[in-house]
């Protein structure tokens, strides 16, 4: 099938690219609001995009009843200027999936969730203490698109339980980590356990002799 994007609902392109761009990871971000108010929301539109400097984005939609009105987590780093990514496990999945719950406002998402905070290192928002690792961020820039906004955060702290790196690189031990990622829109989510291929990167001139056989 052909989807002519001129043609089709936004709800309906929505479903087609998250359906296709997967698995997405998932950055369950706390904010604060001035007063000091604490957030939590999952995202799976995001991503690192470099890491000199350490940058990572967050897409995030405005609320779908009225226009141009921006969804707390984006309004809260506008104002403060600063957000940590809480990495989604296996462990902590039925927590940030009740963190995406459109509760009323008011209503403290990690409290419903039955997630603690614990202070950051750098930033004043604090991250979730039951997340095994956590990128705590500063506002570089946000991009106004559309009914959209893409967040622009730079990585100024990271922290990781010490079970789960390797400090010969540092690596993450990923396949003890157990992140999960995002499918569909249909509720999809999947597993890293017991999931992971190795595929070294070929050296150039290791691809010569395997041609030349």
């Amino acid at each position: 099938m052909e989807f002519p994007v001129e043609t089709l609902a936004h709800r309906q392109i929505y479903n087609l690219l998250i359906g296709l761009v997967a698995p997405r990871p998932i950055a369950l971000v706390t904010s604060a609001d001035t007063d000091g108010s604490l957030n939590a929301a999952p995202f799976s539109a995001f991503n690192y995009l470099c890491t000199d400097p350490p940058v990572v984005a967050l897409g995030v939609t405005n609320r779908p009843d009225a226009s141009f009105v921006p969804k707390d987590t984006a309004r809260n780093i506008r104002r403060t200027h600063e957000f940590v990514v809480n990495i989604v496990t296996e462990d902590i999945a039925e927590a940030m999936n009740v963190c995406a719950t459109d509760f009323p406002a008011g209503v403290n998402e990690l409290e419903m969730a039955g997630l603690t905070t614990t202070p950051s290192s750098v930033v004043s928002v604090p991250r979730i203490a039951q997340a095994h690792a956590a990128l705590e961020c500063r506002e570089h820039s946000t991009i106004e698109i559309g009914n959209s906004r893409i967040i622009l955060g730079r990585v100024v702290s990271m922290f990781v339980e010490d079970r789960f790196v390797d400090p010969t690189g540092p690596y993450i031990k990923s396949e003890e980590l157990h992140a999960i990622g995002r499918m569909n829109g249909l509720g999809m989510y999947v597993r890293t356990r017991d999931a992971f291929l190795k595929m070294d990167r070929i050296p150039y001139a290791e691809w010569q002799r395997r041609q030349a056989k």
